[in-house]
């Protein structure tokens, strides 16, 4: 009797990010499955990430990370342990410098601090298109709008 069954390398591969929360730091499940036809890999695809909900993986994985976040001590180099804020932008992690409490800023996406070798300015994280006009240090260490 001879098999049907394709055999050799699955041509077919699709990965899949289960990201708990919008920020970097939440934890993430990246399941992958291969398949020899596009729809053979779509149903292990679905098939998985059901057994991943009824078996109690997706649960388990938030717990062990929540877990794994409270043995944390801290360390890396920053005042009293903890890490500064990140962001994840165009595939990369960029570090965010917290931005000082400025009087009179009325900005309310937040603000990202950027210095250079001769500037320092903080400038708005409101979405494209909805920016706040950025905020530049003055000699006297106070930041303000140049209008």
């Amino acid at each position: 009797m001879t098999s049907t069954a394709p055999s050799g390398n699955a041509p077919f591969e699709i990965g899949v990010t289960l990201k708990a929360a919008g920020g970097f730091e939440a934890e993430w499940l990246t399941p992958r499955v291969s398949g020899h036809t596009a729809e053979e890999t779509a149903k292990r695809g679905a098939e998985l990430l059901a057994a991943m909900k009824n078996e109690g993986l997706i649960e388990f994985a938030s717990k062990a990370a929540e877990y794994t976040r409270g043995q944390y001590k801290g360390g890396g180099g920053n005042p009293g342990g903890a890490a500064a804020p990140k962001r994840f932008n165009g595939g990369r992690v960029e570090q965010k410098d917290q931005a000082p409490k400025t009087a009179g800023d009325d900005c309310p996406h937040g603000r990202s601090m950027v210095s250079k070798a001769n500037w320092t300015a903080l400038f708005c994280d409101g979405p494209d298109g909805d920016k706040c006009e950025p905020l530049w240090k003055q000699k006297d260490g106070s930041y303000k709008a140049n209008k």
